[in-house]
């Protein structure tokens, strides 16, 4: 859906809400139905969800609102990152419940928002930014991390992106994942994460690496050296196991690993327990349920 076909489903679907849980109607209205466009909803609720005695609700969102006016792509970027929520996350079925509640797209809003402060000289403010989102969605995101477009931050508790972090477009991180460096080192030297990857809840990718295009990095594991295309890499630290099971592994958020696609075919004397051995949830194409 287009960015204004996105709006007008969140509108629809506001306006059923006041009906049924009318307790919300204010919240409907100041964020959804009082707003022409998902920029401006997603500024007055950012605002609101970030306010502080430092900076009250309406100053945030008017900065919001004219960062919007200033970097147009913004929007066209968040447009792309809610997108991805409706199609990677199984447990949402409306445009309303990630505008308004989800802390991983909203951290990442801010992050966007921080980011075209940061470029512009702003360092200050980026950082407040930084701060606040670190402080109300659990995240830690620097300014100056260069994200891509219809990234997923799923959960989003625990996620640290450090300062020289490149993710590019395609993107699936779980709660609890690290790219950080390896030390007191200055200059370029934190992960570079490339499209279609998916980073498992609570993995640690360290140093200036590369995770190649549609790779996978399996839940808990510590990656300390690159990860070629296309393949799949678990364990403390981190070794290849096999290929990603798919071209973009974002997009379809198997985590689950299938040695049978791996390994030779067993004898008819041990099939059985071969199966069960490596019965891992490899997923669509597996009879596993």
């Amino acid at each position: 859906m287009s960015t204004t076909e996105l709006w007008q489903q969140a509108r629809d679907e506001a306006m059923t809400i006041s009906r049924q849980e009318p307790s919300l109607t204010p919240l409907m209205l100041g964020a959804v139905l009082n707003r022409a466009t998902l920029g401006a909803g997603l500024a007055y609720r950012l605002g609101h969800r970030l306010s502080h005695l430092d900076l009250a609700a309406n100053q945030l969102s008017a900065l919001f609102d004219d960062l919007l006016v200033e970097h147009p792509s913004l929007e066209r970027d968040i447009a792309h990152d809610l997108t991805a929520v409706l199609e990677r996350d199984p447990a949402i079925r409306q445009v309303t419940e990630v505008v308004l509640y989800l802390k991983g797209f909203h951290a990442l809003a801010v992050h966007r928002f921080a980011h075209a402060l940061w470029q512009r000289g702003r360092r200050q403010m980026a950082r407040y930014l930084q701060s606040r989102s670190s402080e109300v969605f659990q995240t830690d995101i620097h300014p100056a991390a260069r994200i891509g477009h219809g990234v997923f931050i799923d959960h989003a508790t625990g996620v640290v992106i450090g300062e020289t972090s490149v993710i590019d477009d395609d993107v699936s991180l779980l709660q609890g994942v690290t790219l950080g460096g390896t030390g007191k080192e200055t200059g370029d030297r934190h992960p570079k994460i490339r499209r279609g990857v998916l980073i498992g809840a609570g993995a640690t990718v360290l140093g200036n690496i590369e995770i190649g295009e549609g790779a996978r990095v399996g839940a808990g594991s510590v990656v300390l050296k690159p990860v070629p295309a296309h393949t799949t890499a678990v364990g403390v630290p981190a070794r290849i196991i096999g290929d990603a099971g798919c071209a973009a592994p974002s997009r379809d958020m198997q985590h689950c690993y299938d040695k049978r696609d791996q390994a030779p075919a067993p004898s008819p004397s041990d099939a059985s327990a071969e199966a069960q051995s490596h019965t891992l949830c490899c997923g669509p194409a597996s009879d596993n349920a």
